[in-house]
């Protein structure tokens, strides 16, 4: 579909003659990409840049992004961690891994599984209501009268509801409290309700503009597990009008929690150097809602594209993929993961790359800010020394391939979170998720002025249609220069000494960021606080 797209941007990363960046420590300047090689990528030792690239494309990541698909229509149709789609997710990744020569591993990590939860109306309308449960909530079935807590309807409302102890004088004890989205994190306002006597707590989405992101319907986090003892679910805005009306009556349910362990899906082929290993991960697991395919299927299946074309590589340092489990609930399986390494084997790790929704329909490309240059404030997270070359790498290799690029927020807000806090440098790269693309964007990458860069975000149509297959082709190619570079030398990241790329490696010095997100988290929607850095409902806090 993209493919004279592709091929040109391939001959101008194999013509580039610009100046290479000196930070990278890759080759020396000048150095040219080797010709293409004649075998069957089938066959290939892709030992080049040239070679990897002529074999990675958005044809064969589409492919596992089908197999994922048909996983999630065999499996109540998702893939979400506890569930029989992720099981079988894992066992795919396991069987594509394992065929390609990678020595593969599971790591278990516990996890409790929260099933599916129900919102009903009863009076004064009759309505059955999408919804899902808000981590940290308290499992419960509940009946009862619904209170309307301090709420601001129409557009521009500023709402503060249930944020203070005061917006519940007068509330009924044992009812169930409607509380709106706004102002302060979602954990105030449960922890508030449930001090109040409440039932059980339905958040619904704000409604203060037109876009889906404060319309759709919002399931977040409270912060951790087990923060109040009694259900708590969400609502679209349009429902949380409905539920407002005067007599209005409500069902919630959650279901008690289960022990479910998981799976995170680890890969390695060992270097010369094994006491330096590049890694590289993506979560593989969906939302209870959907397939997930761009989110995460995208991500994985550039992984496996990749892994898939490099069976045959000797590397000079350990390459290391992980498929990750569980982070739609809070980045449970990287956690786990980093949480249970030595010190001696967090030292390991030279690098970490991210790749989380790499193919949103209406994307623009954005690179990690390690740099912090288009924010206005720091997220707060640590930014472990070598990020900012990890993020130079990104920038010139799509200054190379003639696509402009911005910055996402370096928030620590996805799987790459666990490894900056032990200190290891990290990168990545991401499309958009619930966010309107502006004119200004529009103009820039295309697409669809005032629809979100993903409107079917973590929901039941984030299909196989649901995947723009030039940002697919883009970042795969992106992805693979990258961890194959890296697999030669990280000298530039963490100062260990590698070898020369062999054909060489030259990009040209980052054109710059468009500059176009200013304040807005990299893409998400600004008062996300807590979100998982790039997108995720799950993760939204506020």
């Amino acid at each position: 579909m993209y493919r004279t797209t592709r091929l040109s941007r391939r001959a101008a990363v194999l013509a580039t003659s610009a100046s290479t960046i000196a930070a990278l420590a890759l080759v020396p300047a000048g150095a040219a990409l080797a010709a293409p090689g004649g075998k069957s990528c089938d066959n290939k030792n892709n030992n080049t840049i040239a070679k990897l690239m002529e074999c990675v494309d958005a044809d064969g990541a589409m492919e596992h992004l089908e197999a994922l698909q048909a996983i999630a229509d065999d499996n109540d149709d998702n893939r979400a961690a506890g569930t029989s789609g992720y099981e079988a997710s894992v066992d795919y990744v396991v069987e594509v891994l394992e065929a390609a020569g990678w020595d593969v591993s599971i790591d278990e990590f516990p996890y409790t599984y929260v099933g599916p939860s129900t919102l009903t109306q009863l009076t004064p309308v009759s309505a059955e209501y999408e919804t899902g449960p808000f981590t940290g909530s308290g499992a419960g079935d509940v009946t009862a009268a619904v209170t309307p807590v301090d709420l601001q309807l129409g557009l521009g409302n500023t709402s503060t509801s249930g944020c203070e102890a005061a917006d519940f004088a007068g509330f009924t004890a044992g009812t169930i409290a409607l509380i709106q989205r706004g102002t302060c994190p979602f954990a105030d306002k449960a922890l508030n309700a449930e001090a109040a006597g409440a039932a059980g707590v339905i958040i619904f989405n704000q409604g203060n503009d037109a876009t889906d992101a404060r319309n759709d319907l919002i399931v977040g986090t409270l912060g951790g597990s087990d923060i109040v003892d009694i259900p708590v679910v969400g609502a679209s805005y349009e429902q949380g009008v409905a539920l407002s009306q005067a007599g209005s009556t409500a069902n919630i349910f959650v279901p008690a929690p289960e022990s479910r362990p998981q799976k995170n899906v680890i890969a390695e082929k060992t270097g010369v150097n094994d006491d330096n290993v590049v890694m590289a991960g993506a979560h593989l697991d969906s939302v209870q809602a959907g397939p997930g395919i761009n989110d995460n299927g995208s991500g994985s299946a550039s992984l496996l594209e990749l892994a898939e074309n490099l069976s045959k590589l000797e590397p000079q340092n350990t390459i290391r993929l992980a498929w990750w489990g569980a982070e739609e609930s809070g980045l449970i399986g990287s956690e786990e993961y980093v949480a249970e390494l030595s010190q001696e084997e967090q030292d390991r790790i030279a690098l970490y790359l991210n790749f989380d929704m790499v193919a949103s329909p209406n994307y623009i490309f954005m690179v990690y800010d390690g740099d912090e240059s288009g924010w206005l404030a720091p997220a707060g997270v640590p930014i472990p020394d070598g990020s900012i070359e990890i993020e130079k790498l990104f920038e010139s290799y799509y200054t190379s391939v003639g696509e402009p690029y911005d910055d996402a927020q370096f928030s620590g807000r996805s799987d790459y979170d666990a490894f900056i806090r032990v200190g290891i440098p990290a990168g990545g790269l991401f499309t958009g998720a619930e966010v309107v693309k502006t004119e200004e964007q529009a103009a820039i990458w295309g697409g669809v002025a005032g629809e979100s860069y993903d409107q079917c975000y973590h929901q039941a149509c984030d299909t196989i249609d649901n995947v723009n297959e030039h940002a697919l082709d883009v970042n795969v190619d992106a992805i693979a220069l990258a961890v194959l570079a890296y697999s030669y030398s990280t000298e530039s990241v963490n100062g260990v000494e590698g070898v020369k790329v062999p054909g060489g490696l030259t990009l040209p010095a980052p054109a710059g960021p468009e500059g176009t997100i200013g304040g807005n988290a990299g893409g998400l929607d600004p008062d996300l606080v807590g979100e998982d850095g790039h997108h995720h409902g799950p993760h939204e806090t506020e």
